[in-house]
């Protein structure tokens, strides 16, 4: 009776991939339970199965909605465990599997069935008039069962784990080609925004251009080749660009940008007052004017904690916590950099309003985010008013702190 049940019913026909997977289900089955299968037991827990399925469904070709057939189907089978040793026959009326299919409809319900026994991942056994149901015994056990057979699942539970943990290796490795080309159009973006508001030697718009070609927004559906390719490009276009950029600096920024590198690595002992604006000697010579220096904390009336709590966002930059303004001046001058303005605007508003107070303007220009469009051009222009007079830190870090954020605080 079982091998004559191995026909579909109907005006379905019999195909030699349907004859080949019932034969090698049987020969496997019968290899299981003789204890030869070595470590596979033929079983797995049918939620584990079916979530790695999920991840591996382009293996196999499936959609959500032939999954969602494949879980309605697996719900009729009363154990959490599928032991593919013997048929797993599950035999749901077409009413019934319906609602538990989220109420997909015959047709459709019939379409993904078929898919299903296509890939391999079940099998029908269909009764002689093609209904589904089963017939039990005086005690009430299952003697015979006609619907469809779950056993191909159970046995394929290790091919569908191995392609699970594929799909999950190439879906980290695309995440971070995704990752990767957001730096790249980022820091190559901000490279050229600076140097043209800089006024830069160079083919700046040619690289504006080629960087409009490469960008836009990364397609869910970009493949492992594109990524690749579009990353390569924007690699090559990036280097271009930074070499560019070196070319254009002059002998004095160049030997600047040295000095300020050599202090970094030689002289890290630049250190201020806890809650004093006053930096302390060094020989850094970071303040050039005591004199300045005690003008400037005499005019900003600021601490170090209340800039904390209206600059909290510096603190993201630093390794460790923020606890002195030492560490406000060392962070200001790397988060500089990340916003895009140049050694020469840096050094000039240095000049103009200090080095605490050139430090605790970055530091609100990066609270600001993306308000201001261009980092360089606003530190430029809060440059030009401290040199003529009309820029104080105080009432932009107060208005930071939650008077007047309405507007251009930074005047």
């Amino acid at each position: 009776m079982e091998r004559l049940a191995t026909t579909p019913f109907g005006g379905a026909r019999m195909r030699a991939d349907i004859f080949s997977l019932q034969a090698a289900i049987a020969r496997r089955q019968q290899v299981l339970k003789k204890g030869e299968g070595n470590d596979d037991s033929g079983s797995a827990d049918k939620w584990q199965l079916l979530r790695a399925l999920t991840e591996a469904r382009d293996a196999y070709g499936l959609s959500d909605r032939t999954l969602c057939v494949l879980e309605a189907l697996t719900s009729f089978h009363g154990e959490r465990v599928l032991d593919g040793r013997d048929p797993i026959i599950v035999f749901p009326s077409n009413t019934e599997l319906s609602l538990r299919a989220r109420g997909m409809s015959p047709a459709t319900l019939r379409r993904h069935l078929a898919l299903l026994v296509e890939a391999g991942l079940i099998m029908r056994r269909d009764s002689a008039n093609g209904k589904r149901f089963c017939r039990r015994d005086d005690n009430g056990a299952v003697e015979s069962a006609f619907g469809f057979d779950l056993a191909p699942l159970a046995l394929l539970a290790a091919e569908i784990h191995a392609h699970a943990e594929t799909a999950r290796a190439r879906a980290k490795a695309m995440q971070a080609l995704r990752m990767e080309i957001t730096l790249h159009l980022r820091d190559i973006a901000k490279t050229i925004q600076a140097a043209l508001m800089e006024q830069r030697s160079g083919q700046w718009t040619d690289l504006a251009d080629r960087l409009a070609a490469l960008s836009g927004r990364i397609s869910r559906a970009a493949d492992m080749d594109g990524l690749k390719m579009r990353r390569d490009a924007l690699l090559s276009l990036r280097n271009q660009v930074e070499n560019t950029y070196l070319e254009s600096l002059s002998e004095q920024e160049m030997s600047a940008s040295e000095s300020d590198f050599e202090r970094h690595i030689q002289d890290s002992n630049i250190e201020y007052k806890s809650e004093s604006m006053a930096p302390e000697k060094s020989t850094a010579k970071i303040v050039p004017d005591e004199r300045q220096a005690v003008a400037e904390t005499q005019d900003m009336q600021l601490s170090l904690k209340q800039f904390l709590q209206a600059c909290p966002d510096l603190s993201a930059y630093n390794r460790d916590t923020i606890r002195s303004w030492n560490d406000v001046a060392h962070t200001a001058d790397f988060v500089r950099g990340m916003l895009g303005i140049s050694q020469e605007a840096w050094g000039k508003a240095r000049r103009a309003m200090g080095d605490l107070g050139a430090a605790v303007t970055v530091a609100a220009i990066l609270q600001r985010g993306t308000d201001i469009r261009s980092p360089g051009g606003y530190l430029r222009d809060l440059t030009g008013k401290a040199e003529a007079g009309r820029f104080s830190v105080y009432p932009m870090i107060r208005a930071l702190g939650g008077e007047g954020r309405s507007g251009n605080i930074l005047q």
